[in-house]
């Protein structure tokens, strides 16, 4: 597939398909895609080019990235990242204060982040 080889690329229809595909573009090196599409609401049209196809298909036949992470499906990414959590901890000794605990994210979890740009605070 060449540069100016053209897909169809047609963004969900229904709540939040404009955030899922802004979503999806950045983290487009992690997933099973074509590390760059051109934004179908910037364009006003559901036909969109292939900037780089050579990305997918060897992440496709490596199920790696380039930085070594397993390659994954959008689905798949999203639920790996809703296991972050800031836990709540209250002990029920007297005089000692509640905290709060982030959970690590693992390398993965935090190039998405990075990748999103959204910053993980306490």
């Amino acid at each position: 597939m060449n540069q100016n080889q053209v897909r169809t690329k047609q963004p969900e229809d229904g709540n939040g398909s404009k955030i899922r595909w802004d979503m999806r573009s950045p983290l487009a090196p992690l997933l099973f895609e074509d590390d760059e599409w051109l934004d179908p609401w910037e364009s006003g049209s559901v036909i969109v080019q292939v900037l780089s196809a050579t990305p997918a298909k060897r992440k496709a036949s490596t199920k790696r990235t380039l930085e070594k992470f397993p390659v994954q499906s959008f689905r798949t990414l999203v639920t790996n990242l809703s296991t972050i959590a800031k836990n709540r901890v209250q002990p029920k000794l007297a005089g000692v204060s509640v905290s709060f605990h982030l959970r690590t994210p693992t390398p993965l979890q935090q190039k998405a982040f990075d990748l999103l740009a959204v910053p993980l605070t306490f």
